[in-house]
């Protein structure tokens, strides 16, 4: 179970926000929206403990405020600090929807014997369900990936009763494994990439020329002009 703790403000998020608080704000539910603000420590150590798919004690002052999910983080953009936190309130007898974190665990056999390369292809899902079934991750359990044809499909993944994935979609690869390139496949890439090299500098090339051109024309056409004055101190001939 996880708890946090805030106070109601009345002042705007930027003057609150020091470094030891945080200005929030909690909604949903059918209540009203309040302001708070939290704790910068209780609530980044709250966070990587609990993510954004486990259900948190929200107190407020000396009330209980309920059951509330971390519904959305704000960083500031250059020293990555968090600057502002929203909290969903959550109706304990209403469904609700959530993003659960997948985590990767075991080993590909296929990559410890052959090598190779794994790749992941979704991170987190949505889910459905009631606020009591909710979980914090799902397990995915890499051992299955015997050989370069076996794949984890969101349809794979061990969900317990009373969740239901609503995104991605049941046939989305979650996980599969890639055979290592051979020295004949990464030399056909080299000399693609080379080649493509050579190409951009000949286009790169034939384009300065073309613009160097019509320089020098537009510069003819304009000595050519009719009733251009002589060059001083020369008479036109008649």
């Amino acid at each position: 179970m996880y708890k946090i703790s805030a106070n109601e403000r009345t002042a705007k998020g930027a003057e609150m926000r020091t470094k030891n608080l945080i200005p929030a704000v909690v909604y949903g539910a059918g209540k009203d929206s309040v302001s708070l603000t939290l704790n910068y420590d209780e609530f980044a150590k709250l966070y990587d403990e609990a993510g954004e798919a486990s259900l948190i004690d929200l107190s407020l002052g000396e009330k209980n405020d309920g059951k509330v999910l971390i519904q959305a983080i704000q960083y500031d953009p250059v020293s990555d600090r968090i600057i502002h936190v929203d909290l969903r309130r959550i109706d304990m007898n209403k469904a609700m929807t959530a993003t659960v974190e997948l985590r990767f665990i075991g080993e590909a056999p296929v990559i410890k014997e052959q090598g190779g390369t794994l790749m992941h292809n979704v991170e987190s899902v949505e889910v459905k369900c009631l606020p009591k079934d909710l979980i914090s991750h799902i397990d995915v359990d890499l051992s299955v990936l015997k050989t370069f044809d076996d794949v984890i499909k969101v349809k794979d993944l061990p969900v317990p009763a009373g969740i239901t994935i609503t995104n991605p979609n049941a046939e989305d690869l979650v996980a599969k494994t890639t055979a290592a390139l051979t020295e004949d496949e990464l030399k056909a890439i080299e000399d693609a990439a080379k080649a493509s090299d050579l190409s951009t500098i000949e286009v790169a090339g034939k384009k300065k020329e073309e613009e160097e051109g019509a320089e020098a024309a537009a510069e003819g056409e304009k000595k050519e002009e009719p009733g251009a004055k002589a060059p001083a101190g020369k008479e036109e001939k008649k």
